[in-house]
């Protein structure tokens, strides 16, 4: 049996990796979307995340639960170890990704391929603000990072601008994907 596909989908706050990831289990049968660790309360118009207090992240940590963590913007996050059974069941996952684990990630799972997304600064601070969970400071600190590029040597990296509509970005991100998986 060949291994799952490790896709790493990655882009600032904002650029619609949540929708466009829904979009693209939804267009092709068998892709699954991994449901993070958070040390976030739930939001039902999230990413249906698993919402953890500190001290349980610190606990699972411990106790070997993740197989990736990190923390960004006053949180932290976490990819559970189960990743490695899907992936080893020939499963292909779309994991939401921090940059900073994206060389670890690679080094850990093969095959591996970056979806990195893009957006318009203007339309990246209109979602933003929008969405009602950050304040005009975090905004502006989130836009600053949306500027950043990603580690060298990682990849391969499929890049797309979130401005289409969901359902066509869903099928380019596909087959953009499966034509570089290696």
């Amino acid at each position: 049996m060949n291994r799952g596909l490790f896709i790493a989908v990655v882009g600032p706050s904002g650029v619609g990796k949540d929708t466009l990831m829904r979009a693209m289990v939804e267009t092709r049968p068998g892709l699954r979307r991994l449901r993070r660790v958070i040390t976030r309360p739930a939001d039902p118009d999230g990413e249906g995340h698993e919402p953890v207090s500190e001290a349980d992240f610190d606990a699972r940590l411990k106790e070997g639960g993740f197989a990736l963590h990190w923390r960004a913007h006053g949180l932290r996050y976490g990819v559970p170890v189960g990743v490695c059974m899907d992936l080893a069941q020939g499963r292909d996952l779309l994991v939401n990704l921090s940059r900073s684990v994206l060389a670890e990630a690679q080094a850990r799972f093969q095959p591996f391929v970056i979806l990195h997304l893009t957006a318009d600064p203007v339309v990246l601070a209109a979602r933003l603000a929008g969405r009602g969970r950050e304040s005009a400071e975090d905004i502006a600190e989130r836009l600053t990072g949306a500027a950043l590029a990603l580690p060298e040597g990682v990849g391969p990296v499929v890049t797309l601008d979130t401005g289409a509509p969901p359902e066509k970005l869903a099928r380019a991100a596909i087959k953009a994907i499966y034509a570089v998986r290696v």
